[in-house]
């Protein structure tokens, strides 16, 4: 059984939509995939473009309910979500590097896996607020671009924070952390927060998203669990998009960044680009 391959070959078809010093800069790129549920998405589409380097964390295992959407098979139920996606990635490019973290992003090891990438790709779990406030500050510290999605039904939302973005995420959120607890005080609840940002992106968004969204929020406010109904295309178009974008990071090309954002919808055949620091329009 053949256990390498020529990357040459591997990326042939690539050419003539990556060029020779891009597909380099793919190749020796190193890509950390924060958050590996929704990530699992960019992470097959980056082996198959050519990169070779990824750093995987996650603390979670493969559910039963993920199958619908991620790229995980009836087979990795069970197993640590970053092993079983490393273990995709290696199917397609066996001599790809790829280090599994299974752990959740903390106080205690956010720095150091942020210093082991070039390019950090964000899906951490919106529940957990902190760590993916805690994972842009990292990487903006560090001086490393940061690409965030976010599955929105029939598309996907995504958002790239250069290394010297005029606005952080924290600047960003910073509106909805006081619409939350406008008196201060104890700290804003994810619940809370979520729901600014979505009801300022709501004009955006199809409106069964923002029916799905406030029924999870909703409920999340009363107490009770409610995991988020999402889909496959969506997870599809995370990956489509997000891999184009940092294609074109690594291209030289120029992108839309921070503080606009990128929705797209094949429900409404649509793609908008959104700047949530505009003035609003009276």
């Amino acid at each position: 059984m053949q256990t390498s391959q020529k990357y040459d070959d591997f990326v042939q078809r690539n050419s003539g939509y990556v060029d020779t010093a891009t597909q380099q800069k793919i190749r020796t790129s190193r890509l950390l995939i924060a958050g590996c549920g929704i990530g699992s998405s960019p992470a097959v589409c980056a082996a198959r473009l050519g990169f070779e380097h990824f750093v995987l964390v996650d603390g979670d295992v493969v559910d039963g309910h993920n199958l619908n959407r991620q790229f995980y098979d009836f087979a990795d139920i069970g197993v640590p979500k970053v092993d079983a996606l490393k273990d995709k990635i290696l199917r397609i490019n066996p001599d790809a590097q790829v280090e599994p973290i299974c752990a959740y992003l903390d106080e205690s090891n956010t720095d150091a896996i942020v210093s082991k990438a070039d390019i950090v790709f964000d899906t951490v779990d919106f529940l957990d607020l902190p760590a993916i406030l805690r994972l842009h500050g990292s990487a903006r510290r560090q001086s490393i671009p940061v690409f965030t999605a976010l599955s929105v039904g029939f598309g996907a939302l995504v958002w790239y924070f250069p290394a010297d973005a005029a606005f952080s995420l924290a600047d960003i959120l910073a509106p909805d952390m006081v619409q939350a607890h406008p008196q201060g005080g104890s700290a804003a609840t994810y619940a809370e927060v979520f729901a600014s940002f979505i009801q300022r992106l709501a004009p955006f968004l199809d409106v069964g998203v923002v029916e799905q969204v406030t029924h999870v929020l909703t409920r999340m406010k009363d107490g009770k669990p409610c995991p988020a109904s999402q889909v496959a295309v969506g997870s599809f178009a995370v990956g489509a998009m997000a891999m184009t974008m940092i294609h074109g990071l690594l291209a030289g090309e120029p992108l839309t960044a921070s503080p606009k954002l990128i929705i797209h919808s094949f429900k409404s055949q649509q793609t908008r680009v959104v700047d949530l620091m505009a003035p609003a329009e009276p």
